[in-house]
């Protein structure tokens, strides 16, 4: 079973003469334990389709299937808690990190955990992990105006992994990383994606960063126009 499939999904902006399809037609399956990369220039769907995706921004046509549940047939499916299933099913990592400002590094990561019912205890153990395999072991009770652009993308990184998600979206998560930090940022995704049994979907525009992924799609102006498989 795949832990992400998309089938056909085209996404329209605004009607008629004006109307712009940022997403046509994209297919695309990510099995459990797969890193996969959306790779293509800027302006190119890449947001759009991973959006689309992640529950966020509905799809005009197509399907979008998560953990073998559809939640997405020619629009979201009615009376689905989407909220919900981004809560317990997804973990995203945004360019922007988007932390608390007046919580610290491990406080971030931990409300995650709390949201879904840890303890406090359990909470702190697993941000603790997670954060000092990101190298910021250091960095634990530092507030977001404290740290580099890196580190607090790195924060935001723990944050979205702190709940084993089945599914994890990143929209370009080493923007904010030299070269050396973003590509252990991508071996530590694939260590979780395998260790965990997690599907992980990057979008990226940077070549450097796709040495380890098991699969590319190439996108360009709206469309799928290459699908790589890698050795590795």
């Amino acid at each position: 079973m795949y832990s992400i499939e998309v089938d056909k999904l085209t996404k329209i902006y605004g009607k008629g003469e004006t109307a712009v399809k940022a997403i046509v037609d994209a297919s695309l399956q990510v099995r459990p334990g797969e890193l996969v990369a959306i790779l293509g220039p800027s302006g190119s769907g890449k947001t759009t389709l991973l959006t689309a995706i992640g529950l966020i921004n509905e799809p005009t046509h197509g399907k979008v299937i998560l953990d073998g549940a559809v939640v997405a047939d020619e629009g979201w499916l009615p009376g689905l808690d989407l909220k919900r299933i981004r809560r317990e099913k997804l973990g995203f990592i945004f360019q922007a990190h988007n932390l608390i400002p007046f919580l610290t590094a491990i406080e971030n990561v931990m409300i995650a955990l709390e949201i879904n019912h840890l303890t406090r205890t359990e909470a702190k153990s697993r941000a603790t992990e997670l954060l000092a395999s990101l190298n910021l072991g250091h960095r634990l009770n530092n507030y977001p105006s404290a740290l580099s652009g890196g580190e607090a993308q790195r924060v935001a990184i723990a944050r979205a992994l702190a709940n084993r998600p089945k599914v994890i979206l990143a929209d370009e998560p080493t923007a904010a990383l030299d070269t050396d930090n973003g590509k252990n940022v991508m071996s530590l995704l694939k260590k979780l994606a395998v260790e965990n049994h997690s599907a992980i979907l990057v979008v990226t525009h940077d070549h450097r960063m796709v040495e380890g992924f098991d699969r590319i799609f190439e996108v360009r102006d709206g469309v799928i126009v290459q699908e790589t498989q890698r050795d590795v």
